[in-house]
């Protein structure tokens, strides 16, 4: 007797989340006899180099619902995520829903999930900075606790949810997605040389991004980063890659932005990560980027008090400066120059770890049959 098919929702809504199930749709799609795979966009990145592009950069497959939640409050976001998806839930009755990082989006269809009795694989499960300040550490630990199958980056991860209770069954350590789509696509950026459009040659400019509350949502605090990023721009050029809420900031409280500093708009994913293997270091605050240095073997300063991947910062491709303050120009000077090159990378980030994603989950649901 021929069985249905098994119904996967994949949940995208920001630029993260791309990059993470990009490659496992891929793997997917061998596994087409069981698995329908269902893409639902929930449009909380709508900015086009933030959504669009990257869609096109990754080959992304059409999503088949976009909820079209846009920016907004946490509460308006989260439960405007919640309402929209669960009609989509309760027209495709799926079995299960893959999940990946810690926005808004993850936590919002994670619930909705749950309270349909719908089981849960959340990609990169168990990153915790220990700071519940950060939105995205709520999202985490919520998600985590409901979820069916937990998706680790790295030992941290493991560590984390065993601490929290979580039974160690559903704990699988698989390595990181997002190094998947990286190592696919790196040689292509590289080809594309997008450094040589700002007038460098390599391993001649700093990278940056910025786009955390505590960097960029207050007036003393931008101010600061504004002024201490022109310093740093006197050691060598800084290319600031700047995200819509940097930008919006910045032009809500009327600063200038410095001559020394090169700017740019967000970029599509290719045209970035060109510009991140060439680079002589990177300064940001994302937890993403973090991840792709290392992968990179490209020293990279976190403006941050803490990490939720702290394997980035034990194999030495990173450190952590802290949040923008008057020393940061000082405290860069001192770390910029002591960063060795090393061989270690992180285990089974090696490209692979999306197939075994699917493996498990396609075991996970013989066991239950």
């Amino acid at each position: 007797m021929k069985r249905n098919k098994i119904k996967v929702i994949f949940v995208v809504g920001a630029r993260p989340n791309f990059m993470k199930i990009s490659p496992i749709l891929e793997s997917f799609k061998s596994k087409a006899n069981t698995f329908e795979s269902i893409i639902v966009h929930t449009g909380q990145h709508y900015d086009k180099k933030l959504s669009e592009n990257i869609l096109f950069d990754l080959k992304f497959p059409k999503p088949n619902y976009f909820l079209n939640v846009g920016s907004g409050s946490h509460a308006k976001q989260t439960s405007e995520v919640m309402v929209k998806f669960e009609e989509v839930c309760m027209e495709i009755r799926p079995t299960i829903i893959v999940i990946a990082g810690d926005v808004n989006s993850t936590l919002a269809c994670a619930i909705v999930a749950s309270k349909l009795h719908i089981k849960i694989a959340h990609i990169e499960s168990g990153l915790r900075s220990f700071d519940r300040k950060m939105p995205e550490e709520i999202n985490r630990i919520i998600t985590d606790s409901i979820s069916d199958l937990l998706f680790t980056t790295e030992a941290s991860g493991m560590n984390n949810l065993l601490r929290e209770g979580v039974d160690r069954s559903k704990i699988h350590f698989v390595g990181n997605t997002m190094i998947d789509s990286l190592l696919k696509y790196v040689s292509k950026a590289k080809k594309l040389k997008p450094w040589i459009a700002y007038g460098f040659s390599g391993k001649d400019y700093i990278l940056l991004t910025l786009h955390r509350p505590s960097n960029v949502d207050k007036e003393n605090s931008l101010q600061m980063m504004i002024r201490e990023v022109s310093k740093i721009s006197t050691i060598l050029p800084v290319l600031f890659v700047i995200h819509p809420r940097t930008k919006n900031n910045i032009k809500k409280y009327n600063f200038k932005l410095p001559s020394s500093v090169i700017f740019t708009d967000s970029l599509p994913y290719i045209e970035f990560l060109g510009l991140m293997s060439k680079a002589k270091i990177i300064l940001t605050d994302s937890g993403g980027i973090q991840e792709e240095t290392t992968a990179l073997n490209i020293p990279c300063v976190t403006l941050r008090d803490n990490t939720e991947r702290p394997v980035t910062v034990e194999v030495g491709t990173n450190v952590l400066l802290g949040k923008i303050s008057q020393s940061t120009y000082s405290d860069f000077k001192k770390v910029m120059t002591k960063f060795k090159k090393t061989k270690s990378t992180p285990k089974l980030w090696d490209g692979k770890s999306s197939d075994r994603i699917c493996q498990i989950i396609e075991q996970y649901f013989k066991l239950e049959r």
